[in-house]
């Protein structure tokens, strides 16, 4: 590599950890990113339930919260670095929020909420999410080095995926009613709590270190 192309590397590098232009969302772009007409409470009224404001490059969504009747919102290839502005939205089914600069997936506790993604943030920790009716949850390529996932307050998840983060235990993923479990390109030395996941089919492992000697003791996830 020539000096003049590690010089524009480096520079490429410096404007991706500058901070970004404050850009917050507005109630005209709510309302042209809002679709799907539909009946709500008891039937006599009607609101829009899906939002797409993927790809906008918002950094504030605080005007987000007056839009209690979304179900499905997408929030993806932004510069969010928090969700808080979610917590009236207690209706949502499915809750896309990939290439953010999120630091946590914490929210309220959503009754409904059925499917969550968080790819490609900088999510450090579990915490936080303890969603009843969760099935599926992709939280791959972030920086979580240890898990904490109650299966009592997770009792419907059954898809995991988890893969590209700093794990270096199985511990704390024993999850139930979990079916489909991805651990790939972590750093995992030890499997522990598994034998809590009674209804596992598929543990994806590749790319961790000294793991498959281990599996065969779990002769079910065979």
């Amino acid at each position: 590599m020539s000096d003049e192309e590690e010089a524009q590397l480096e520079e490429g590098e410096e404007e991706e950890e500058q901070e970004p232009v404050e850009c917050k969302l507005t109630e005209q772009l709510c309302g042209d990113s809002l679709s799907l007409l539909c009946k709500i409470g008891n039937g006599l009224s009607h609101a829009y339930i899906k939002m797409d404001l993927h790809g906008k490059t918002l950094t504030d969504i605080s005007i987000i919260s007056a839009f209690v009747h979304v179900r499905y919102l997408d929030l993806s290839n932004n510069k969010l670095d928090s969700l808080s502005s979610l917590a009236s939205l207690t209706h949502l089914l499915t809750l896309k929020a990939d290439n953010n600069r999120l630091t946590t997936a914490a929210l309220p506790q959503m009754p409904y909420l059925q499917r969550a993604s968080f790819q490609n943030n900088k999510i450090t920790t579990t915490e936080g999410i303890a969603h009843p009716l969760l099935e599926v949850l992709n939280l791959n390529n972030n920086q979580i080095t240890k898990a904490n996932l109650n299966g009592n307050e997770l009792r419907k998840l059954s898809v995991l995926e988890i893969r590209g983060n700093l794990l270096t235990s199985t511990a704390g993923l024993g999850l139930p009613k979990l079916q489909r479990l991805y651990l790939g390109e972590n750093m995992i030395t030890e499997l522990a709590d598994l034998d809590k996941c009674i209804a596992l089919k598929i543990l994806h492992l590749r790319g961790n270190s000294e793991t498959t000697n281990q599996i065969e003791s779990f002769d079910r996830l065979f």
